[in-house]
C-alpha cells in the first residue's frame, strides 16, 4: 500500500491518502475532524497549544506521558504550569480537579485544563474507568475547563473493555491518537477535535514543523493498521498476560497483576540489581525492555511478537539469570 500511495501535498491539504485516513479516523471516533502528524508527542503539545494561553494551570498525574516524555512541552511549547497529581492507576479524579481549582484572583495562575492518558503507559496500560472520566467532565464544565485525552493507546482500552472507540473519547474537547504503537504502522499519529481546533492545531502543526508533503506514502500504511489491526490486539493483551503470570514464576522478578490489563508488562527486580544492569544482561541474549525505575522494567507485547517468541524469551531470561 506504500508504495502505491496516491500522494500530494499535505501542506497545501490535498494528500488524497492523508485525506483518507484523517476522514476514515474521524468518522471511526465521531468527531468533526482529525490531523495526522508525526508523532503522538507533537500531537498531544499541539492540542495543548492550541487549547491554551501562557500562564495557565494544567492539571494530569504526576507519571503522564506529556509531561515524563515529551521535555516540558506543556512548559516550552504553551507557557502552561503543570499541576502534577498521585493517582491511583493514573486517574485524575472528579474530586482532585475540584480540590485543584485554584481562586480567581490577581496573584493566581489560572487553572484551566486537565489531561488524561488512557491506557496509562506508565502505570502498566491500566484502563481509565470511564464512569470515572465522566465525572472529570462534570467537573470541568463546572469549572469551565479543557479536557485533553493522550490516547495513544485507546485502541487498547477499546478491545479491552468492548466500548466503542467514539464512546471512549466523546468527554474530551481534543483527543491524540498513535497509530505506530500496537497497530504497527511505521510513522504517525492524529489529533481529533471539532474542526475549529483541528483548523488552529493545523496552523500548530506548521509552526512545530509538522508540515510534511509527499506524507500519502506513511498515511497509507495507518490506514492500513486502522483497518486491520485494531481487533487483534486481544493476542497482544493475551500475551502480555501469560507473559506476567510466567515472569510471576520466576523469584527474579514480582508483576502486579492488577496492572496487567492490556499488553504492558511491569516487573519490578527482588533483587538489589538495577534495571539497568539487568537489561544490559538480558539484551545480550537477544531479550529487549525498557527501564521503569531503579528496579523495574517494562516489557510490552505487539504484533511482532508471538506467543513462541515469548517462550523463546523466557528461556533466554531463565539461562542468562
Amino acid at each position: 500500500m506504500m508504495a502505491n500511495a496516491e500522494v500530494g501535498d499535505d501542506v497545501f491539504g490535498d494528500d488524497p491518502s492523508v485525506i483518507a485516513l484523517q476522514e476514515y479516523v474521524a468518522d471511526l471516533f465521531e468527531v468533526e475532524a482529525a490531523l495526522y502528524v508525526p508523532s503522538g508527542t507533537m500531537s498531544n503539545q499541539i492540542c495543548l497549544r492550541a487549547h491554551s494561553q501562557p500562564g495557565w494551570e494544567l492539571l494530569c498525574d504526576r507519571q503522564c506521558h506529556i509531561v515524563n516524555y515529551e521535555q516540558a512541552g506543556p512548559a516550552v511549547h504553551s507557557g502552561l504550569l503543570v499541576n502534577l497529581l498521585t493517582t491511583h492507576h493514573g486517574m485524575v479524579t472528579a474530586d482532585m480537579v475540584r480540590e485543584c481549582i485554584r481562586p480567581r484572583n490577581l496573584h493566581t495562575p489560572i487553572t484551566k485544563m486537565v489531561a488524561l492518558e488512557n491506557t496509562h503507559n506508565h502505570h502498566g496500560g491500566t484502563i481509565l474507568p470511564q464512569d470515572e472520566i465522566l465525572e472529570v467532565r462534570k467537573a470541568c464544565d463546572e469549572f469551565d475547563l479543557i479536557f485533553h485525552l493522550d490516547g495513544a493507546r485507546i485502541w487498547n482500552a477499546h478491545v479491552a473493555t468492548g466500548m466503542s472507540l467514539a464512546e471512549l473519547v466523546r468527554p474530551f474537547h481534543s483527543v491524540s491518537v498513535c497509530l505506530s504503537k500496537g497497530l504497527g504502522a511505521p510513522v504517525g499519529s492524529l489529533a481529533l477535535g471539532s474542526r475549529e481546533f483541528i483548523d488552529q492545531c493545523m496552523r500548530e502543526r506548521k509552526l512545530f514543523g509538522g508540515g510534511m508533503r509527499q506524507a500519502g506514502i506513511i498515511a497509507a500504511a495507518g490506514l492500513y493498521a486502522v483497518k486491520h489491526n485494531i481487533e487483534r490486539l486481544t493476542e497482544d493483551h493475551d500475551n502480555a498476560r501469560y507473559l506476567a503470570e510466567r515472569l510471576n514464576e520466576m523469584p527474579l522478578f514480582t508483576v502486579d497483576m492488577d496492572r496487567v490489563q492490556t499488553n504492558i508488562v511491569l516487573a519490578d527486580i527482588t533483587t538489589e540489581e538495577s534495571a539497568t544492569s539487568l537489561l544490559e544482561r538480558l539484551q545480550s541474549v537477544g531479550v529487549l525492555g525498557v527501564p521503569f525505575g531503579p528496579q523495574q522494567i517494562r516489557f510490552v507485547t505487539h504484533l511482532d511478537v508471538t506467543r513462541e517468541d515469548i517462550d523463546n524469551a523466557l528461556t533466554q531470561i531463565e539461562r542468562s539469570l
